[in-house]
């Protein structure tokens, strides 16, 4: 494990290569699991701020469910997550021309219409964080659909922290950032 501030990272985050490949698994992981993607307390008062920006981006039936469930569910360990259509693919996504799954809220975010990128639960993913008293622990979630992006991203050399800087950095920022980049590599790249 590593440390870093309050966090405890993982070795798989610094060992594991990882991209993700769109065009392999077509955003699968927003349609598969048990429940929509996972949100942060401060997420839930985005969501209810930018929804009508967001709302044209998203499809009929993804509107109809926020409609019917509300723009973000509690789950039965009292957690929020986004709306799921018919207990399946996330209310927010939607298919491009290619049949990939794409983020509603990202395309929203992308044509000037938001502030808000995507929840950081997506952003992050294959990290997975868990809060504890005093600390966040992150871990690599390994999940059979994501086969093509660890292929890929062994291809290209890119290992899970270097493929997730962006997101990381939004969550933690640019000196958590750095911390991590300096106890991994310790001034040289992993082997």
């Amino acid at each position: 494990m590593i440390q870093i501030q309050h966090t405890l990272i993982s070795d798989d985050v610094r060992d594991n290569f990882f991209v993700c490949n769109l065009e392999a698994c077509k955003g699968a992981c927003c349609v598969e699991g048990d429940l929509g993607a996972p949100l942060e307390a401060e997420e839930l008062d985005i969501l209810n701020q930018e929804y009508e920006a967001i709302k044209p981006f998203l499809t009929d039936a993804g509107r109809a469910a926020i409609e019917q469930q509300g723009r973000y569910i509690k789950d039965w360990e009292g957690d929020f997550s986004t709306t799921t259509i018919n207990d399946r693919e996330c209310a927010y996504a939607l298919y491009d021309e290619r049949g990939i799954l794409k983020c509603g809220i990202e395309q929203a975010y992308l044509a000037g219409a938001t502030s808000f990128k995507k929840p950081i639960s997506c952003h992050l993913y294959p990290i997975r964080i868990t809060k504890y008293d005093g600390f966040e622990a992150l871990n690599y979630d390994r999940w059979t659909i994501c086969s093509p992006a660890c292929s890929f991203g062994a291809n290209l050399g890119v290992r899970i922290y270097q493929f997730l800087k962006e997101p990381l950095i939004r969550k933690y920022g640019e000196g958590w950032y750095g911390e991590l980049v300096t106890e991994i590599e310790g001034g040289s790249t992993p082997g």
